[in-house]
């Protein structure tokens, strides 16, 4: 309890690893031109007049600007009350296409 391995007062709460319940208007604001930007490289790959798989299903994604907030900043989550989670729950959620949800959420 008192050596050199004693547990400090952020490993006994777990403030190391806490995430805000929502967005910050920041947060929001770099998804939307996080969004914005794979859109311009999705329409420079469409100009370049290159054929594949991958550029089929990424037009058939819905624009920045075609999504509605709750679909921006919300994801589907069977776990979740209401369905909904927030984005920033999900792990690598930067990476990911997390545009499309099932129909009816």
């Amino acid at each position: 309890m008192f050596g050199a391995f004693r547990p400090t007062q952020p490993s006994m709460v777990g403030l190391l690893w806490c995430t805000p319940w929502k967005l910050s208007r920041t947060r929001k604001a770099n998804v939307r031109a996080r969004l914005k930007r794979v859109d311009s490289v999705i329409e420079a790959v469409k100009e370049s007049g290159v054929q594949c798989g991958a550029l089929t299903k990424a037009l058939e994604l819905p624009k920045e600007h075609e999504m509605p907030p709750r679909d921006k900043y919300t994801v589907f989550s069977k776990h979740a009350k209401g369905y909904r989670k927030g984005i920033h729950k999900v792990p690598k959620w930067t990476r990911l296409t997390l545009r499309t949800n099932p129909k009816g959420f």
